[in-house]
């Protein structure tokens, strides 16, 4: 196993580790009175998914939000307890952080690099010109992304061209 995919594990199992132990530490939040507070999509994807999914099977998977309703009502079926009010907060969520990513070359070392850290929303939503994204780059680089120097370039290229602005 070469060393960024050892790291890759490690982290990704750390993080698995601290989901499932802060999700079965929580209760749903109340306020002040002690009265219930309505929960968001966060929270219901964590109580819901995190009991049975790594992160990266949810982060990786990019959906649109009809391959995402699928897959609520896909694993409803096999058990997953999702409570009728809380699917459209469930649904709008992992379209918002875990959508559709461009197709292209880059796409799959995105899924694989960057939310190891991330979700999807940070990169869609952020807007730089070639030159930032290679400083944004190097500077993940700099904080121990796992992006080897062949696949530099190649997301370079992705980043600015779905996720760029004209110089």
């Amino acid at each position: 196993m070469s060393t960024s995919k050892l790291l890759y594990a490690v982290g990704v199992t750390a993080c698995s580790l601290l989901l499932a132990a802060v999700v079965s530490a929580q209760q749903q939040p109340s306020d002040a009175a002690g009265a219930q507070k309505p929960r968001d999509g966060e929270q219901i994807m964590n109580a819901s998914c995190g009991s049975c999914h790594e992160g990266p099977v949810i982060q990786t998977a990019a959906k649109d939000e009809a391959a995402w309703k699928a897959t609520i009502e896909g694993m409803i079926k096999k058990g997953a307890k999702v409570a009728e009010a809380d699917k459209p907060l469930l649904l709008t969520y992992l379209v918002r952080t875990h959508g559709p990513m461009p197709d292209g070359p880059g796409k799959d070392v995105i899924l694989n690099t960057c939310t190891i850290c991330h979700d999807l929303t940070r990169i869609k939503r952020t807007r730089h010109t070639a030159e930032e994204w290679e400083d944004t780059l190097v500077a993940m680089l700099n904080e121990g992304a796992p992006l080897s120097d062949d696949d530099f370039p190649v997301v370079l290229a992705y980043l600015s061209k779905n996720f760029g602005i004209k110089e």
